[in-house]
């Protein structure tokens, strides 16, 4: 009861409101690719990405942005292009090129906040900025829409190219062999991923995107079969573990992003569980 009446009264707050708003559609989009990319064997291109966000939000703060996505969210898209089409040269295969744009991202944006130091509490911002912390409880309506805005579009994207996703998912070489333009649509896949990573940062932060994206794929892989249920599936696991990650951290006083991801630690634990019992 005590429990309930706290969290009762947290909800009353507007920057909890708008919290619980942004969480919900950051974990709904970010649910939708995950089975794309667990079947492409592009499972840490969400790594790869993050740190490349890491590193423009870095610049932007050097160069003290009023409102870093205009740079972070341009950046990210490129390297996701990048990423893919890099990752069908036989040279630098596609593990290889995520790791090497990742680290060389990672480092770039540690070393430019340290020359440069933007603020006095240098490992405050750093820790926000990789683990998330309380970043999503300090955003303004502005950002609110913004994020709104672009979760739609990546909502109707999915939508309306749900069966060509499907198709090059499943088999790119088929797909191009039938006349479809699986470059075409693996360019948007890059782009609605970069849109994703950039939107999971203020709630997640970018070491933890990885699970928010691949656990509840992976949790509903265990029990459904079919693309189509997966995704659903992958769906309200994610945005019930947000909510529940939220409802616990806000009361509890702990790192909102670290709660969410456990929250999928244990959704995978159960669905594991469960589909070894269906055999």
């Amino acid at each position: 009861m005590l429990q309930e009446l706290i969290t009762t009264f947290h909800l009353n707050f507007a920057f909890v409101q708008r919290a619980f708003i942004v969480g919900i559609l950051i974990s709904l989009c970010s649910s939708l690719l995950g089975v794309t990319l667990v079947l492409k064997r592009f499972s840490f291109i969400g790594d790869g990405l993050s740190h490349v966000a890491f590193g423009a939000m870095s610049v932007a703060a050097v160069l003290n942005l009023s409102n870093n996505m205009y740079l972070v969210l341009p950046v990210t898209v490129i390297a996701a292009i990048l990423l893919l089409r890099t990752g069908k040269n036989t040279k630098i295969q596609g593990d290889a090129a995520v790791a090497m744009i990742s680290v060389a991202s990672l480092a770039f944006g540690y070393l430019i906040m340290n020359i440069f130091k933007p603020s006095n509490n240098l490992s405050g911002d750093v820790c926000s900025t990789l683990f998330g912390s309380y970043s999503i409880l300090t955003l303004t309506k502005g950002e609110v829409w913004l994020c709104a805005s672009l979760s739609l579009v990546v909502i109707a994207a999915f939508t309306v190219f749900y069966n060509k996703i499907f198709a090059v998912t499943f088999d790119e070489m088929f797909a191009q062999a039938v006349g479809t333009h699986a470059s075409v649509y693996n360019l948007v896949i890059a782009i609605i991923i970069a849109v994703i990573i950039v939107l999971a940062m203020n709630l997640v932060g970018s070491l933890l995107i990885s699970a928010l994206v691949i656990f509840p794929a992976l949790a509903s892989m265990r029990v459904f079969k079919s693309f189509k249920s997966v995704t659903i599936c992958s769906v309200i696991i994610s945005v019930t573990c947000a909510l529940t990650g939220l409802l616990v951290s806000v009361p509890a006083g702990t790192p909102v992003g670290s709660t969410i991801v456990a929250a999928d630690l244990v959704a995978f634990i159960i669905f594991y569980i469960v589909g070894k019992i269906q055999g």
